[in-house]
């Protein structure tokens, strides 16, 4: 049944591992619709630190899902999986095929596996924890998550309200806490599986990229934070924050390296600081990302390094029924 699907390219990898230069090697060798997996790069104005495609590569190579969003603006994986259904599916109508590229594992998750239902979002009691955040602090409010779904008060902050606000709002109005929601949404997705479904409409083949050495990567990891900061990141912080109405709890400025470059220049850190920690930050997401990948199944991993990753990546698309 699954050749009878469209094809699909999902090609991951941990930040710095050479992801965008293999899309764009098989952009120049197949008709394929580039679509960005980035939870950074969908934010306008914020290029530098996001290691956004240049303008003009990305004028050659058009990329979908990038500067759709405003940084005062948020974007959930539900929002992301209804978009990039969109986009692959207008290009599967164009004869073209779906290359999905970036490091966000958990958009990868959402299409795959699909999204709890979560209830819609409710004015009044959204309103009623605002009030009680004001009242109490949101110390509070994350007590509160931690008694009733201990597992999301674990992965919140509680200096995350927007996070904070919609766990507390989903028991409030379901009576179901957020955490329970999504093992009925992973029950569902095995059954789905198990039973030769798919919750996704198309032949996807999994590519994953990243150095066998990881201290290779730790090196790419600290010489483009140092080119970032060359090239004026800093500048493009100050740029945001002289707009006046954002600020850092936002999800856009939470982004690693934004984050370490707003206390820079709140005066939390000096530039020394700033630069080591954005470092170490950007190395624990690389972590965080090979841990998701670790757990993935039908992974086809490939070598930063190695000097065939073009042929090789033709040749397994040619066996999964991706190329004729």
């Amino acid at each position: 049944m699954s050749e009878r699907l469209p094809p699909a390219i999902f090609l991951m990898g941990p930040t710095a591992a050479g992801k965008t230069d293999l899309a764009l090697e098989l952009a120049r060798s197949l008709p394929c619709e580039l679509i960005s997996v980035d939870s950074a790069l969908i934010y306008r104005g914020m290029d530098i630190g996001s290691a956004k495609p240049s303008k003009q590569l990305l004028a050659e190579f058009p990329h979908q899902l990038i500067d759709i969003r405003d940084p005062a603006e948020s974007y959930s994986a539900a929002e992301f999986r209804s978009d990039a259904l969109q986009v692959m599916h207008d290009a599967t109508a164009r004869g073209r095929i779906p290359l999905l590229v970036g490091g966000t594992m958990l958009y990868y998750k959402a299409l795959l596996e699909g999204l709890a239902e979560m209830p819609g979002a409710d004015p009044a009691v959204r309103a009623e924890l605002e009030a009680q955040a004001a009242r109490d602090g949101w110390q509070a409010l994350h007590a509160e998550l931690q008694a009733v779904d201990p597992e999301s008060a674990a992965r919140i902050h509680p200096n995350d309200p927007q996070r904070l606000t919609r766990a507390l709002e989903v028991y409030r109005v379901s009576g179901l806490n957020m955490s329970a929601h999504r093992q009925r949404q992973q029950a569902q997705s095995r059954a789905l599986t198990e039973s030769g479904g798919s919750s996704l409409p198309f032949n996807v083949v999994q590519l994953a990229i990243a150095p066998v050495d990881r201290q290779v990567l730790h090196a790419r990891i600290a010489q483009r934070f140092e080119q970032m900061l060359a090239q004026g990141f800093i500048e493009e912080v100050q740029a945001l924050r002289a707009r006046g109405d954002l600020h850092a709890n936002l999800p856009s400025i939470r982004a690693v390296g934004y984050r370490q470059a707003w206390d820079y220049l709140d005066g939390h850190l000096s530039r020394v600081e700033m630069q080591e920690r954005g470092i170490i930050a950007t190395r624990q997401l690389a972590k965080r990302q090979f841990t998701w990948l670790r757990g993935w199944t039908d992974l086809h991993w490939l070598d930063s390094l190695a000097g065939d990753n073009l042929p090789r990546t033709l040749k397994y698309l040619q066996a999964n029924a991706i190329l004729a």
